[in-house]
């Protein structure tokens, strides 16, 4: 378990939370359009109704599982406390038991590795 006051995680550099950042917008982006969710109520600072709080859960899942990204990573991301986004993954990771929540989330997953490849194909063709 990390340590949220090591030296290690406290001196970020700005590209590091840049690349970050743009990575997580992007599945923020996809995720409020599924979800019909304003943008702006998933990093918003205040805690949400339901739907919106599931939105994000399902947005800081989708980051740490398809982009590999870290609970703090995540955490810097959307203005939360790393726990924040260990519940968040643990909740949606329970949903996924019901079948057509599961296809859901599976077409989201296949959506963003997508995206990710041809961002890939494109930065090496």
């Amino acid at each position: 378990m990390y340590d949220s006051l090591s030296p290690l995680h406290t001196t970020v550099s700005s590209a590091w939370r840049g690349r970050t950042q743009c990575a997580c917008d992007e599945v923020i982006a996809l995720v409020a359009r599924r979800k019909n969710v304003p943008i702006r109520l998933l990093t918003h600072k205040s805690r949400s109704r339901l739907p919106v709080a599931r939105a994000r859960q399902l947005a800081m899942y989708l980051s740490h599982i398809v982009l590999g990204r870290s609970l703090l990573e995540i955490a810097e991301a959307f203005g939360r406390d790393r726990t924040t986004v260990s519940y968040a993954c643990a909740v949606i990771e329970d949903m996924r038991d019901d079948p057509r929540f599961d296809e859901e989330v599976t077409a989201l997953e296949q959506q963003i590795e997508a995206g990710m490849a041809g961002a890939e194909a494109r930065h090496h063709g």
